[in-house]
C-alpha cells in the first residue's frame, strides 16, 4: 500500500518531519499553488497558519484531503462552508500555546498594576517620580473563552490570589454563560478575551461593552482581531472609559504603521506573540508528527475540531 501524501502549506522555517520518512510522500507548496495540490494530498499540514489560502482553494474541484491539521489553536482562517460540510476532519494545536499565553496575559496583568509602562518611559525621559501602584490579589477578573487557554489564564491568575469569572458560549458547574457576562464586566478590575472568533463573537467588545466596564478596569485581548471594534477601543480609551487595555492580535496583521493604535494611551501593542515561546515551532512540529503517528496505527486523534462550532469542545473545569 503506498505511503499517504503528506501536503505542507508551507512557510519557513519549515517543519521537521523527518520521522515521517517512508510513511508520507511529503509535498510543500505556497498559498498560489494550494489550489493545484489539493486533489493529490491525503492529509493537508497548515504550517503556514496565517494564511487564508486554504478557505480561498477549498471550494474547487476535484478530491479533498480526509484530514486537515493547522498549527495553530484558531481555526477560522480555515473554514468554510465547504469544508465545514464535508466529511474531513480538522484537528489544531491545542496543548501547545496554553500556558506561554497565560504566562503572558499575567505578565500584563501585573505591568499594568504596577505601572511598569510609565515606569519605562519615566526612565527613558530620566524623571524620577514616585507614585504608588495597585495590588493584584483580590481584584476581579473575567475571562471571556472557556476553552484551554482561558481555563490556564483562570488558573495562572488564581495563583496569584485574583477572584476570576470564565465565561463560555454556555453555563456549566464552574463557568459562567455569555448571559452572565455584562454583568460581570461592569465590576471587573480585568477582562481578558481568550474566546475563538466565530459569527456569534465577531465584534463582541464595542462601545456598548466598553461603556460598562469600570474606569480603572482594563482589558486584553490575546483571542482574535476581529473580536474587538478597534475603533470603538480607541475611543473609549482617549475618552477614559477604561483605564488601559493591552491587544497581541489585531483585525489586520501586521499591525498598519500609520494604524491610530500605535499612539493611544494606554494602549500596550505586541505581534501576536503571546503564545511563542523558545522553540514553539519545534513543539509544533512533533505535536503533529504524534498524531500522524497515531493516525497511521489506526488510533482517534485528539483536538477535533466541531466545525460548526469553530473550536475544539472543551470540557468543563471540574472534569
Amino acid at each position: 500500500m503506498p505511503a499517504p501524501t503528506l501536503l505542507v502549506l508551507d512557510t519557513a522555517p519549515s517543519p521537521r518531519l523527518g520521522r515521517l520518512t517512508g510513511r508520507a510522500v511529503v509535498r510543500y507548496t505556497d498559498g498560489a499553488g494550494l489550489a493545484a495540490r489539493l486533489p493529490e494530498a491525503d492529509v493537508l499540514l497548515v504550517w503556514d497558519f496565517t494564511s487564508d489560502a486554504v478557505r480561498a482553494a477549498w471550494p474547487g474541484d476535484g478530491p479533498r484531503p480526509s484530514w486537515v491539521h493547522t498549527a495553530s489553536a484558531g481555526v477560522d482562517r480555515l473554514l468554510c462552508p465547504e469544508l465545514v460540510a464535508s466529511d474531513t476532519t480538522v484537528t489544531n494545536a491545542r496543548g501547545i500555546f496554553e500556558r506561554p499565553i497565560a504566562e503572558y496575559v499575567t505578565g500584563l496583568v501585573l505591568a499594568f498594576a504596577k505601572d511598569l509602562p510609565r515606569t519605562l518611559d519615566l526612565q527613558h525621559r530620566r524623571l524620577w517620580r514616585h507614585r504608588e501602584s495597585a495590588g493584584v490579589a483580590g481584584s476581579r477578573a473575567v475571562v471571556v473563552g472557556a476553552g484551554p487557554i482561558g481555563r490556564e489564564i483562570t488558573r495562572l491568575l488564581i495563583a496569584l490570589g485574583v477572584q476570576v469569572a470564565l465565561v463560555g458560549r454556555t453555563a456549566r458547574r464552574t463557568i459562567h454563560g455569555v448571559a452572565d457576562l455584562d454583568r460581570l464586566a461592569a465590576r471587573a478590575d480585568w477582562v481578558i478575551c481568550a474566546a475563538p472568533l466565530t459569527e456569534s463573537t465577531r465584534a463582541m467588545f464595542d462601545a456598548r461593552f466598553f461603556g460598562l466596564m469600570q474606569p480603572s478596569a482594563r482589558f486584553i485581548n490575546v483571542g482574535r482581531g476581529p473580536l474587538v471594534v478597534e475603533d470603538d477601543l480607541v475611543d473609549a480609551l482617549r475618552k477614559r472609559w477604561i483605564a488601559g487595555a493591552a491587544l497581541d492580535v489585531f483585525e489586520r496583521e501586521p499591525l498598519d504603521p500609520h494604524s491610530p493604535l500605535w499612539d493611544v494611551p494606554d494602549l500596550i501593542v505586541s505581534p501576536h506573540m503571546s503564545g511563542d515561546t523558545a522553540g514553539w515551532r519545534d513543539r509544533l512540529g512533533a505535536q503533529f508528527v504524534e498524531m500522524y503517528e497515531l493516525r497511521l496505527a489506526g488510533k482517534p486523534l485528539p483536538n477535533v475540531v466541531d466545525k460548526r462550532q469553530g473550536y475544539v469542545p472543551a470540557r468543563d473545569l471540574d472534569n
